[in-house]
């Protein structure tokens, strides 16, 4: 039974996405030599799929078939998604009386057109310098030293199989522009060896930032080299809050920064989240600043009492509207929320992207939370 979860993700999810577009492109749109040619490449892309994804994120680790299954599975979610809605379409047309072939042709036309021109849109918006958002948050307890403290926070990077060596450059020296107190990571960092991805990671070990940069894992430092990566940050000048905290002080006033574990962690010994040992030998009457990669890590966070968690993990949905899916998991896809009576929780979209080299509806980010003290 443990196998079944695979065997739905990698047989009926792509024939899903492969087969409401046949449907809607091939099926009701097309005939003769031009339907055989379009159904024998949905048969193709079917088993394609599945193929290059396993090669590609299974043990082979192979980029050039991560990249082709990464591509193909995100044109095929914008197509089955805009599919669905041109299918809705189809129906209104049939109760207005339009008749085939022209109901057909005009709701594949328009499916074609929408969803090749959000592909377009989606490469643009993932691989672009990420917009910054800035964030003014209130903390109880702030002391007037801290007023004003700048967080600048990064999540998400995936430095994966596309070579974005001057992105993570230009992602750093917008970093720096904003004058950063404190620098944060709030995990997912890449995906792969650090020997080779290292060298799109390395720029990061020229953010500045005069109180600290703090970084803490993903669930994807679990899915390959999590030792490596926290070597890896702690030799480029990042501190890793691994189930720990740091006090850090200004003016004369201190706060608590802690960073916990992700929940993927717990597959390895001595990981997975920690919060008691994280705050273990902390002044509770400071306030708490906590990194944890997940949003639904807040459950703990509100238990203990955490002024203000960090996280990323959803992308903001990366690409509309896969963000429903992610509101099944997780409490909150992206913003600044409120949990129980004292904790509020800001969750980024995300720096990167992963997988598919599309971001539609759900534009990437650095964040700068400018913590307030309390009126």
């Amino acid at each position: 039974m443990k196998y079944v979860p695979r065997m739905v993700f990698f047989l009926v999810v792509p024939a899903l996405l492969f087969a409401v577009p046949w449907w809607v492109l091939i099926y009701c749109a097309t005939s003769g030599p031009l339907f055989w040619v379009g159904t024998a490449l949905a048969v193709l892309g079917y088993v394609a799929l599945p193929a290059a994804m396993i090669r590609g994120h299974g043990p082979a680790q192979s980029d050039a078939a991560s990249l082709t299954a990464d591509t193909l599975l995100g044109v095929m979610w914008v197509a089955f998604t805009w599919s669905v809605i041109g299918a809705f379409a189809r129906a209104v047309l049939i109760v207005a009386g339009v008749d085939d072939p022209l109901r057909s042709r005009v709701v594949a036309l328009g499916v074609l057109v929408v969803s090749a021109a959000l592909v377009v849109w989606g490469i643009y918006e993932a691989r672009r310098l990420p917009r910054v958002r800035t964030v003014e948050v209130e903390i109880p307890g702030l002391g007037a030293g801290l007023d004003g403290l700048r967080m600048v926070v990064v999540t998400d990077t995936h430095f994966a199989a596309t070579d974005r060596l001057r992105w993570s450059e230009r992602v750093v020296e917008t970093v720096n522009a904003l004058e950063p107190d404190i620098a944060c990571h709030a995990g997912d960092l890449a995906d792969g060896s650090v020997a080779k991805r290292r060298a799109q990671v390395d720029p990061l070990g020229k953010v500045r930032a005069p109180l600290g940069r703090y970084y803490i894992t993903g669930n994807h430092e679990y899915f390959g080299d999590a030792l490596g990566w926290i070597e890896t940050m702690s030799e480029l000048g990042w501190r890793p809050l691994h189930n720990e905290h740091e006090v850090v002080s200004r003016g004369g006033d201190q706060l608590v920064l802690a960073g916990i574990d992700d929940p993927t962690g717990v597959g390895l010994e001595g990981h997975g989240p920690n919060l008691t040992a994280a705050l273990e030998g902390a002044d509770r009457q400071l306030p708490v600043v906590l990194l944890a990669h997940q949003p639904k890590q807040v459950t703990a966070a509100v238990e203990a009492g955490v002024a203000l968690q960090i996280s990323g993990h959803t992308h903001g949905g990366q690409i509309w509207p896969f963000h429903y899916l992610v509101r099944v998991d997780q409490p909150v896809v992206a913003g600044l929320s409120r949990h129980g009576e004292h904790t509020q929780l800001y969750t980024s979209r995300g720096t990167g992207f992963w997988g598919p080299q599309l971001r539609v509806f759900a534009p990437s980010e650095i964040t700068v939370l400018i913590l307030r003290a309390a009126a």
